[in-house]
This record gives structure tokens, sequence and C-alpha cells, in this order.
């Protein structure tokens, strides 16, 4: 296991590396708001979690992680596009129970993500968001990521949306995150 994948603890959060033994829980999870993919690329709801999960483990490029506050399932997030050559990798496909968003658990997350990255040697971490996901745009910005435009009619996602992608960055020497 490379040290990108290894388990990664935060403030009051942790995440471990996708098992099987979390498949059902999270699932559990991600059925708690069954709405909220709509706005996302592919499907986690319960009629489609199984097959989105295993076409996301099966990818070379990715390394997802169960996310827990204190010893809670919460949710999930991965490392995608991970490109060890340019040092570049994007966080994301970040999915927060209900009752997590808004109370600071995903800057704690992506907090701990992204000083991973940055230890492991990564230079630019990217995050891409739906055009109409307004609350994620906002809390990329929170983190310090910089706005770098829209990639137009850039994915079809599960409904037969169109999507546009609106691109962020962060930089290893911009970087300024909390804790240690």
């Amino acid at each position: 296991m490379s040290e990108l994948a290894a388990p990664m603890t935060g403030d009051g959060c942790s995440a471990l590396p996708f098992a099987e033994d979390y498949r059902a829980a999270l699932k559990s999870a991600c059925a708690e708001d069954r709405d909220i993919w709509s706005i996302y690329s592919v499907n986690c709801g319960p009629d489609q979690f199984d097959n989105t999960i295993d076409a996301l483990l099966a990818r070379r490029d990715a390394e997802t992680f169960v996310l827990f506050d204190g010893d809670v399932l919460a949710g999930m997030s991965s490392f995608l596009r991970i490109d060890p050559r340019h040092r570049v990798l994007e966080i994301g496909f970040t999915y927060c129970r209900p009752a997590l968003r808004g109370t600071g658990f995903n800057r704690r997350i992506k907090d701990m993500m992204i000083r991973r990255a940055i230890a492991c040697g990564f230079r630019r971490i990217e995050f891409r968001v739906d055009a109409r996901n307004h609350r994620s745009q906002a809390a990329v910005a929170k983190l310090g990521a910089v706005r770098e435009g829209v990639l137009r009619a850039d994915t079809i996602t599960w409904t037969g949306h169109v999507r546009d992608t609106v691109i962020f960055s962060i930089l290893r020497d911009e970087w300024v995150g909390e804790g240690p």
C-alpha cells in the first residue's frame, strides 16, 4: 500500500482505505440523502451503489476512503486522477452524511487529505465541482482553493445532464492549512 493510500487521522476525524467490511454501512449512509446524487456525475444511491463503488475501486488512478467523525461512519472521499509523474491529484467524490453538513466536518476532512497529498510530494491538488453545486463551490473556496475556470459541457452525468465543471486548485506553496 502506498503512503497516499494509508489510513489518515485529523482533527477528530479519520479516513480508512475502503474495505469490504464497510460496504453495507457506507451504502446505508449514502442512502440517507437519495436526492443529492442528482448533482453527482455518478449515482451512489441504493440502487447503483455497488456498481458505482466497484467501478471506482477498479480505477488505477484512485484511492477511496471511508470517513469517520470520531468512531461514527461519516461518508467517503477519494484521491482521483492521481498522476505521480506530474505530482497532481484531485480530491473528490466526497459524500458526508446529512447530519454532518455545515458542522465543519468536511473542512477537517479536506485539511487532512490535502496535508497527506502534500506530504506525499504532490504539488497541485484539484477539485472538480458541478457548476450547479453552489454549496461545494463555497466549501472549496473556503479552503483557499483558487477558482480556475469552467470546463463547459464537460461530462454527461448518470441522469443525462450535460455538466459544466468548475475547476479549483491549491498549490503546495499556497497551502496554509490548519493543524500540524
